[in-house]
């Protein structure tokens, strides 16, 4: 096994992912039946839609991007994803999208892209984008891309933002990553839009992982912070909590992005 292999292979790396993504699946449903989203379609086909979840009064707008390194997941993994936010009066929409080998990640971009201005033309409002591990890539991705009237911040868990690392692992089979496309996929290769960015990764989590969030923030003017005790999957947790910090910054970060004055 390869260097690369041995930081970037989470599931290799976590012998017990198998038990904490079908908790996932549990929470994710739990919260769905509590709190029965909209559901808004963002291109024709049957993964182009998001679940959205509204507060009764709406302070502050969100997208969560489920992971999965663009080749497994959907929306309905990540829905428990939105609960702390929720709680602080925030609209989050949770797409889904097509996954890799089935489309190129390039495509899967432009599906982010579009999910994200369906959300903007529904409420109207600046957005926080978040998303965790591929969702992360996309997050940073959206900020770069999009107008600061779209996407005003961003929070990716546990990114990754230079993908040229992972070309030669087994994660790349179904990516089909050269060099060159890994390059320009990277948004730590693309200028910083100057815009409030948050990395936040487990601190259980591989050394490339810690270093990719640390060295993307600095790279961009942004701040990072390693959740202790966490890995690359049990760092979900905290963001279906209310009162965790990393949900408040979140909370703060989009009713900034909204010109709304937080009083927590």
């Amino acid at each position: 096994m390869n260097s690369e292999e041995i930081e970037y292979n989470n599931r290799a790396r976590v012998p017990g992912h198998p038990a904490i993504m079908a908790g996932w699946m549990r929470d994710a449903s739990a919260f769905r039946a509590a709190h029965p989203p909209e559901v808004l379609a963002y291109g024709p086909g049957p993964r182009e839609a998001m679940d959205l979840f509204l507060p009764p009064e709406i302070r502050g707008v969100a997208m969560f991007f489920h992971g999965g390194y663009w080749q497994a997941l959907d929306r309905s993994s990540a829905s428990h994803c939105a609960a702390g936010l929720l709680g602080h009066g925030i609209a989050v929409g949770v797409p889904s999208y097509d996954l890799c080998p089935a489309v190129p990640l390039a495509r899967i971009l432009e599906q982010a892209e579009a999910a994200a201005r369906a959300l903007h033309a529904r409420l109207g409002r600046p957005m926080l984008i978040s998303g965790h591990s591929a969702g992360g890539h996309l997050a940073a991705m959206l900020l770069a891309r999009l107008p600061a009237e779209m996407a005003a911040a961003a929070l990716p868990v546990s990114g990754l933002f230079w993908l040229e690392p992972l070309v030669p692992t087994s994660l790349n089979a179904a990516l089909g990553l050269d060099p060159a496309a890994a390059r320009g996929l990277s948004p730590a290769l693309l200028s910083s839009p100057g815009r409030p960015l948050h990395c936040a990764v487990g601190g259980e989590e591989s050394g490339e992982f810690l270093r990719q969030s640390r060295d993307f923030a600095g790279l961009w003017g942004g701040s990072w912070e390693a959740l202790p005790g966490l890995d690359h999957f049990t760092v979900l947790g905290p963001l279906s909590r209310v009162d965790h910090p990393l949900t408040i910054r979140a909370a703060r970060l989009a009713w900034q992005a909204c010109c709304t004055v937080s009083n927590i």
